[in-house]
């Protein structure tokens, strides 16, 4: 992982780390992973962060032995926060009931081959409370989604693919390495437009098409007028030129 720096920023890692519950959520660990992910987000050093379980569950959801509280971040911890930086999922074995939807919460997610999924809390009467029912429709599409939620199925890391749910599956047990590896790669980017064409994205999914394009055209103008622009376009230019001397199309 880097360590920061101004054109490259730090990857951070962040574990849920209760195997011996297949990483199901209490209070206590849903307080941590609040607070650890609202300390990334506002450590400037840090670019992207990777969420992760270990290789037999990413979440198994919130544990029903010390159900965590219904905090206005999120029963989970952090599925009703809005970073302003990535985060990535790493996701091997079980992810199901709320740790599917803490999944869905992330930007990005890279599934081991033996990865599992599914609403599976349909099963025992416990709602979808940590943004499911929001974000499914608008990952995988409103029709699959109803059906996912509503029969509580589960489904392979093939099937999360297929329908969209999952960005990249690769063999067991490389979820993680592949996870920091496009965390690392996606850190490295100009970071000012980076961020706002992320932001852009997600206030735009409210918006009607008219005030979405103005709020694109705000945060274009955010990174267009900031005075490192300038700059970058003259070192791409230059990186350019460079290439063509060497002969590389």
């Amino acid at each position: 992982m880097s360590d920061g720096g101004s054109t490259e920023r730090a990857v951070r890692l962040v574990r849920i780390n209760r195997p011996e519950r297949r990483n199901a959520i209490d209070s206590d660990t849903a307080a941590r992973l609040h607070d650890e992910l609202l300390a990334f987000d506002a450590d400037d050093s840090a670019g992207v962060a990777v969420l992760t379980g270990d290789d037999q569950a990413f979440c198994a959801g919130a544990d029903l032995k010390d159900l965590p509280a219904l905090r206005p971040s999120g029963p989970l911890g952090p599925t009703r926060l809005q970073l302003s930086k990535p985060v990535i999922a790493a996701v091997e074995g079980w992810c199901v009931a709320g740790g599917l939807e803490l999944a869905a919460w992330c930007d990005l997610r890279i599934a081991g081959a033996g990865a599992r999924f599914g609403c599976l809390e349909r099963r025992w009467g416990v709602p979808l409370v940590d943004g499911g029912t929001y974000r499914l429709p608008r990952i995988v599409g409103l029709g699959r989604a109803l059906e996912l939620i509503l029969t509580g199925r589960e489904f392979d890391a093939a099937e999360a693919l297929a329908i969209g749910f999952v960005n990249r599956v690769v063999p067991s047990g490389s979820a993680l390495a592949e996870a920091v590896e496009l965390a690392e790669q996606i850190a490295a980017l100009p970071w000012n437009c980076l961020v706002h064409d992320r932001a852009s994205v997600y206030e735009g999914l409210g918006l009607g098409l008219e005030d979405a394009l103005a709020n694109e055209d705000r945060h274009g103008r955010e990174v267009i007028f900031d005075p490192g622009f300038a700059a970058g376009i003259t070192r791409f230019g230059a990186n350019q030129a460079d290439r063509r001397a060497a002969g590389d199309r």
